[in-house]
């Protein structure tokens, strides 16, 4: 990204000026270029349930803290079977797996070998403004006309234009996503973890996979309560 420094005569004529600009061009090319390569956050309120041991009366007993590596298969509601639902659950399922492989859990073989059992889900939904900003009392709701937002002085200080200004509110979200883990001999929950999220992004892969590796932190024995997990995504 190249800004060009003005060449007009003008400029030229005045060294003082000159340098000035060129200052301010240095300043907005490097701006430039940082913003090219900048990042945002993800700050993701995350709370994990670990019930390693527990197993219901006459089942078989799960491990206790299981050590990696570990396999496992993915397991779908039967809402989560067909249509779009299946394929937004394969996407989905395709951006946690790599986040339980950097934790030593690889997908089994054969699902019939695999003594664990994850199933992932997500979930958004969408404002037409953060919770936080101030109305807009326009005629429209969400949006509006002002006539108080710029205006052209003459040279007596005198308004002489007040131009009408379009004002829109940029959409937020709310997002959560939760893995559950589950013995599969005996079927009992043996991990529960969440993931919460609100902000103004909009759903890419990196954002969900910044969510999915926030709700896994310090697996397999995470700390009770809710605790907060940052996480810098790049744009």
């Amino acid at each position: 990204m190249t800004v060009r420094p003005s060449t007009t005569r003008t400029t030229a004529s005045r060294p003082g000026l000159a340098r000035g600009l060129r200052s301010a061009l240095v300043a907005l090319t490097l701006l430039a270029l940082s913003g090219c390569a900048s990042v945002y956050l993800v700050d993701n309120q995350v709370q994990s349930f670990a019930r390693w041991g527990d197993r219901p009366a006459a089942a078989p007993a799960p491990a206790a803290v299981p050590q990696a590596p570990q396999n496992y298969r993915f397991e779908r509601l039967p809402s989560q079977r067909e249509g779009r639902s299946a394929a937004a659950q394969d996407e989905l399922e395709n951006l946690a797996r790599p986040a339980l492989s950097r934790l030593g859990w690889s997908p089994a073989e054969t699902a019939s070998s695999a003594p664990w059992t994850v199933q992932v889900a997500a979930d958004t939904l969408r404002l037409s403004r953060s919770p936080w900003d101030d109305p807009w009392h326009g005629p429209w709701g969400g949006f509006g006309l002002s006539g108080h937002r710029g205006h052209v002085v003459n040279v007596h200080g005198q308004i002489v234009w007040a131009p009408m200004f379009m004002h829109l509110d940029p959409p937020y979200y709310k997002r959560e996503v939760s893995l559950v883990i589950r013995h599969a001999a005996s079927g009992q929950v043996v991990y529960e973890t969440h993931a919460a999220h609100e902000g103004p992004w909009n759903s890419t892969p990196g954002l969900w996979s910044a969510m999915i590796d926030a709700a896994l932190r310090d697996f397999p024995t995470p700390p009770s309560g809710v605790r907060q997990v940052n996480i810098e995504v790049p744009r």
